[in-house]
């Protein structure tokens, strides 16, 4: 990315976030010459972002409405520290008119869009009406303040089936219906009333066509405080799931250099509308039918999550130009200094499990490998020691790739998330991966609901023999070295006859089964329960643990840990990362004829939200017994039979990942008798 040597007058800058959107900050102010002030939650006390800024100043306690959704200790963090301009990332405060104001009436300058703008692209309704004002094209509907239920039922059929309902306020989905027949809108809009109020505080509903085959396509925008505006061309965010955008590119596979050129004086249009300055994203819906018409959805008033793909292919750092257009001066660049190079993919590593309803996962970060080489970017908060909660959101990291074309970069992302590794936690990488490999991906024909109809399809791919020989001969290799220099104690499975081998019990998802190591570490046989005799070595070397398995040498980077008396061991290696757990006995099945009760375990990491019995009541299957929440997302455990409910945590209580939250002992027919 391009950077001017000169230094805007600031000589301070706040960065009123967390994660890798605060140690991205941080790394441009650094570049600039300009001292970073971060701020941090009691859950965050030893981040990354607070390691890697100048100055960090806690600003309450892990609850995210206590710390960093909390206005007045944000301000005066920047005022004890001298801070002239505060930098808000994404999320939380980025797009409140509110905090803008504050920090004005403070004398500190706000780096983002003025208040006034904030507000009006804040709400959705009132976004539609500027834009059309400038001749902006929306989507066509029905989207006036104060809409009941029967003016929009009424207006429906002119909008055309099928239609979207949509809530004014807030975004990511909440509220939002398709809607295909007039006989179900009744009670689409009743539901819809009820979720917006829930969420943001307010029902107020539109209706709008709904587009069929979407894509999300959305162009960054830059404008100074001297009437320039410009545009820096288009990203494509089609691949979402629950509308959270998970692989994004630029430029998008869809347009042609006409429409490139007709979307991006659109978005140019949309800014002009409501006289914006700093950096900004304008999204348009496009159908995958009709890739010459475009309509405006919304404009984000904030840098975005995927940024860095525009980054890739233009060479302009945005935040460089965002803290420059904050400090009052013009932009630099013309339109026609813009041109885009390459072809750019970004993915988000996610703390979740795709494998089990994508559910949020967390626990500390063991060990870390984060790709490197030319053309990859990877954007982190993380570092080994991190623990990773339920009080955020769950992106870690994002990885990018840039390449000369879209084949290249797609390829280079793939081995780049390959050498991706968080050991401690369950990440999407695995996912990811396999959606980048889906034929319809690699063609570049996507649309908004591509993701969510191959999700079903995924399963982790199955350990091999290579994998739990690795865990074994790294057990084994340990043992040794804690043997020392007695005889008596070195694993060499020594006797009259032939040796006896070592033996390990281990454990992998659905897989459990015995690995036999005959010889020394370094040449040695393995077996996997009743299967081939393979010939294998192993040794550190540095920080890597090196296996050799049939003349095939593979690194691993491996974590290890006891957890609950387990032995726990995280392995990555040959593209892969996952964890292999030791079996001191024979594990009881559920079914087992013996075992009466049934405990509800901690799907993820999370706080203890609603409880929905009594402890030593009566339950029925399918009673919800408790719930837990985590990163903005519920899940509720229920009665896997009929007995009686014993229960292990109480509301508010923060669990762990397996965590037994309540036991339910089943009824027997001696008890019935």
């Amino acid at each position: 990315m391009t950077s001017s040597t000169s230094s805007p007058n600031f000589d301070t800058v706040l960065v009123a976030n967390r994660g890798e959107i605060a140690v991205r900050v941080i790394r441009t102010l650094r570049a600039m010459g300009i001292r970073s002030v971060a701020v941090f939650s009691d859950a965050d006390a030893g981040a990354r972002h607070v390691a890697e800024a100048d100055v960090a100043v806690r600003i309450g306690p892990a609850a995210a409405r206590q710390s960093y959704l909390d206005i007045d200790a944000v301000v005066s963090a920047a005022e004890r520290t001298g801070a002239q301009a505060v930098h808000p990332g994404y999320g939380f405060l980025s797009e409140n008119a509110e905090f803008a104001g504050a920090l004005q009436a403070a004398g500190i300058v706000f780096i983002g869009p003025p208040a006034a703008a904030i507000a009006t692209m804040g709400d959705k309704i009132a976004a539609k009406a500027a834009v059309s004002a400038f001749g902006v094209p929306v989507v066509p509907g029905i989207s006036r303040p104060g809409l009941t239920d029967e003016e929009l039922i009424a207006g429906a059929p002119e909008v055309g089936f099928p239609v979207l309902v949509k809530p004014s306020a807030g975004g990511g989905g909440k509220g939002m219906r398709v809607v295909q027949e007039a006989a179900d809108l009744p009670a689409a809009l009743t539901s819809a009333r009820r979720e917006a109020a829930a969420a943001f505080g307010d029902d107020t509903l539109f209706l709008e066509r709904f587009v069929l085959r979407p894509r999300h396509i959305e162009v960054q925008v830059l404008a100074d405080g001297h009437g320039n505006v410009i545009h820096l061309g288009e990203r494509e965010c089609s691949l979402q799931r629950r509308h959270q955008k998970v692989i994004e590119e630029a430029p998008s596979p869809l347009l042609d250099a006409a429409t490139r050129a007709r979307i991006g004086a659109a978005a140019c249009d949309t800014a002009r509308s409501v006289d914006y300055t700093g950096a900004g994203t304008v999204e348009f819906i496009v159908s995958a039918d009709a890739p010459d018409e475009f309509f405006f959805m919304e404009m984000n008033t904030r840098l975005q999550v995927e940024h860095p793909v525009t980054e890739m292919v233009t060479g302009v750092d945005l935040v460089e130009q965002q803290i420059r257009i904050a400090a009052g001066e013009k932009l630099a660049l013309a339109q026609g200094d813009i041109v885009m190079t390459g072809h750019a993919v970004e993915a988000r590593v996610y703390a979740e499990d795709p494998a089990n309803g994508f559910l949020p996962t967390g626990g500390p970060v063991f060990g870390l490998r984060e790709p490197t080489g030319p053309g990859v970017r990877v954007d982190s908060g993380l570092s080994a020691g991190t623990v990773v909660g339920s009080d955020y959101d769950p992106m870690l990291s994002k990885v990018i790739a840039h390449g000369p074309d879209r084949t290249a970069a797609l390829h280079r992302l793939d081995r780049a998330l390959a050498d991706t590794a968080v050991l401690g936690l369950t990440t999407n990488t695995e996912f990811l991966r396999f959606l980048l490999a889906d034929p319809d991906v690699a063609a570049g024909r996507l649309d908004t609901g591509l993701l969510d109809r191959r999700a079903p399809d995924f399963a982790p791919r199955p350990l091999g023999d290579a994998e739990l020989i690795a865990a074994a001969a790294y057990q084994w290799i340990g043992d040794w070295e804690r043997a020392g220099d007695s005889l008596w104690a070195r694993p060499t499975g020594w006797r009259v006859g032939e040796r006896a081998p070592a033996a390990f019990r281990l454990r992998a998802g659905d897989r459990t089964d015995h690995v036999y190591l005959t010889g020394r570490p370094d040449q040695a046989t393995a077996t996997v329960e009743h299967g081939e005799t393979h010939t294998v070595s192993a040794a550190f070397t540095g920080d890597r643990f090196v296996v050799t398995l049939d003349g095939l040498r593979t690194e691993y980077l491996v974590a290890a840990q006891l957890s609950a008396g387990v032995g726990q061991l995280w392995l990555s290696g040959a593209g892969r990362s996952f964890l292999v757990e030791e079996v001191r006995e024979a594990p009881v099945r559920p079914d087992d004829e013996h075992s009466g009760d049934a405990e509800l375990l901690s799907p993820m990491p999370g706080s203890v939200v609603a409880v929905g019995v009594a402890n030593g009541c009566e339950v029925s299957t399918g009673t919800m017994v408790v719930t837990v929440e985590a990163m903005k997302m519920e899940h509720a455990l229920t009665a896997p039979t009929d007995g009686v409910a014993e229960l292990l945590v109480a509301v508010g209580d923060q669990v762990k990942v397996g965590q037994p939250l309540a036991r339910i002992s089943a009824h027997t027919q001696e008890n019935e008798s």
